[in-house]
């Protein structure tokens, strides 16, 4: 568990930011963009939490999201040449537990016949939303090269 004794560093006030084994990057890095929107995902899940207190199962299965978005977060804030032997990095398991989840939400719903439009509820809105977040988190995240 990570403990933190206050929330401000004043380390980034001149306009950097530190990742994970010392190196001192831009605000508006690419990198730090993508674990920024992948943080901010993560917070769009923790709203539509807010919706989803009395269905355990649906909680549960958004709060392991948000421990997982939190490795990822980890993950691309550590560049591959920083400490590549100790960083957290996402592993397969990760990934084929949220696609049995999905896989097992989708076999439930008949066929789509067009998009869906968000909305219909303030939960469905929310994970909308949360969705769109990670498609451009992916998007930033697919254009790093280091």
């Amino acid at each position: 568990m990570v403990k933190l004794n206050k929330i401000y560093t004043r380390t980034g006030d001149a306009g950097t930011t530190g990742l994970t084994g010392g190196e001192r990057r831009p605000k508006h890095d690419l990198r730090v963009e993508a674990y920024g929107t992948v943080d901010e995902a993560n917070s769009m899940i923790g709203i539509a939490r807010c919706h989803t207190r009395k269905k355990a199962v649906w909680d549960d299965m958004l709060k392991r999201i948000q421990h997982d978005l939190f490795d990822l977060g980890a993950d691309l804030s550590t560049p591959y040449k920083a400490t590549p032997d100790k960083a957290l990095r996402l592993i397969d398991s990760q990934v084929a537990r949220l696609e049995k989840e999905i896989d097992q939400l989708n076999a439930k719903l008949a066929p789509l016949n067009s998009f869906v439009l968000p909305g219909g509820s303030d939960l469905s809105a929310t994970l909308h939303l949360a969705r769109t977040i990670v498609r451009r988190a992916e998007r930033i995240a697919c254009a790093l090269t280091d």
